[in-house]
């Protein structure tokens, strides 16, 4: 009779889990798009110039969160997952303060970086403390769940500007915008103290009985002697015979390959050009011809369309393969970008606004329905576990320089090229990213990720990686 009463506790567990970790997501979406419209009164405010600007911007994104996840994968390998996201909940905490509070440019150039910092270690760590503690038949759905809270955070940050707007008068509302991010930070770092590290990580230090415990809290007494067993024989040679990260890269040709796939999905992630919209989503509509309240409660528009589009995500992974989501989502951007880029051409007007409007939803669509969901799960999947947490730090290193240069170049793309120019250009940029996806990228689906190590070395060589390799991986 005890059976059946563990499943439903099991589920319990994961769930709890689930929510706590994607705090850390919940508080990248909201940090990285409350900036959109507290620029509007930051600007004069703070007397921001266009420079300026694009500093305020891009300094979360490098050195901030570019170093953070540098540091926060090394950081999750020695400290383990569960510390390194609760010192990210501090320093969420402490940067959110920082930016409300900044009297100046340079102060608030100095606690975005802070704040960065915490986005980038919480980028890393996240997925990765969600892919270590999930079952494999989960892993997929669970890791994703934080790309889902990354989009509610930003929709929740476009939500709150344009409540803020609507409700306070004052032009220092920006600081109030700001602030609102010290709520879940707080919570964040109360939910990761209730909450174990990773059987992995345990394992990897030689912790090998609170790993079986850990497994214990969501898999049946079956499912963790099977789970335990295959961590176990896994890890032994790596407790036995540490090898530092870099070493590994240096000497083992196979890892430093799916380190550069990796480092390669980061790079086309970020040139959708995604985050041109989120960041200046306002700043565009309101240079199309509408007002400042108007292009904030437009904007609003964007970030639901991420969380719904999110959500089919989610569910497509349990019937599509990795790599045919990523494949359909970079063919739909390459679409919507030359529908936009051609829309600009129209007369302005406040129909042309609302048309550049519809074709931003359709391309944010695309990019959060397919890409968003399997950049963030493959990322966490593909690295071997002697060097995950270092790897994953890497990749994701060059994701924020990805996303830091498009985000400060893009201003000054869209005055020297136009929007139908920059957009035009986008739509190569994703072209080449369909290529590099369908010649390089392996397909992890429906397989433990001490299996999916095993045959990504076994078959290094080939194109695909694993794809049609092993029975699961197309199920």
């Amino acid at each position: 009779m005890t059976a059946p009463a563990a499943a439903p506790a099991n589920g319990r567990f994961l769930t709890k889990l689930t929510v706590i970790a994607t705090l850390g997501g919940l508080l990248f979406g909201y940090d990285t798009g409350v900036i959109s419209g507290a620029l509007l009164y930051m600007k004069d405010d703070l007397q921001l110039t266009s420079v300026t600007e694009a500093i305020v911007v891009s300094s979360l994104l490098f050195p901030g969160a570019a170093f953070g996840a540098l540091f926060g994968g090394r950081v999750a390998d020695r400290l383990g997952r569960k510390r390194t996201l609760l010192l990210c909940g501090a320093v969420f905490l402490v940067g959110a303060l920082a930016c409300a509070l900044a009297p100046t440019v340079t102060a608030m150039v100095i606690a975005r970086i802070i704040l960065g910092l915490g986005v980038g270690a919480a980028a890393v760590t996240c997925p990765l403390y969600l892919a270590e503690m999930a079952p494999a038949e989960r892993r997929g759905r669970m890791v994703t769940i934080n790309e889902l809270m990354i989009v509610t955070g930003q929709m929740l940050a476009f939500a709150m500007n344009a409540l803020l707007d609507h409700l306070v008068t004052d032009p220092h509302v920006w600081r109030i915008m700001l602030s609102v991010a010290a709520i879940p930070a707080v919570a964040l770092v109360i939910g990761m103290l209730v909450l174990p590290d990773s059987p992995r990580w345990y394992a990897l230090k030689g912790r090998f009985a609170d790993a079986r415990g850990v497994l214990a809290l969501s898999r049946s007494e079956s499912e963790v002697e099977t789970e335990y067993t295959t961590i176990v024989e896994h890890t032994t040679t790596m407790v036995t015979s540490p090898r530092s990260p870099m070493s590994v890269l240096r000497d083992v040709p196979w890892i430093r390959r799916i380190v550069l796939i990796g480092c390669g999905l980061a790079i086309v992630q970020q040139a959708t050009g995604i985050n041109t919209v989120n960041y200046y989503a306002p700043t565009i509509l309101e240079e199309s011809g509408l007002g400042v309240s108007a292009a904030l409660v437009a904007t609003i528009a964007v970030g639901v369309t991420s969380v719904v589009t999110t959500i089919v995500g989610i569910i497509l992974l349990g019937y599509l393969g990795r790599r045919t989501m990523l494949l359909i989502g970079f063919a739909g951007v390459a679409a919507s970008q030359a529908a936009l880029a051609l829309v600009f051409l129209l007369p302005e007007s406040t129909s042309r606004s609302y048309i550049i409007l519809a074709c931003m939803i359709l391309f944010v669509a695309f990019v959060q329905m397919f890409i968003g969901t399997c950049v963030w799960l493959l990322l966490s999947e593909i690295f071997p576990l002697s060097v995950r947490g270092f790897a994953m730090g890497i990749a994701v290193f060059v994701l924020w320089c990805t996303n830091a240069l498009i985000s400060f170049l893009f201003p000054v793309l869209n005055s020297a090229l136009g929007s139908t120019g920059t957009f035009g250009l986008f739509v190569l940029v994703n072209i080449a990213s369909f290529s590099f996806v369908y010649r390089t990228v392996p397909e992890t689906k429906g397989i433990s990720l001490e299996l999916l190590e095993e045959h990504l070395e076994k078959h290094h060589d080939t194109a695909v990686g694993v794809s049609g390799l092993h029975p699961a991986a197309t199920r």
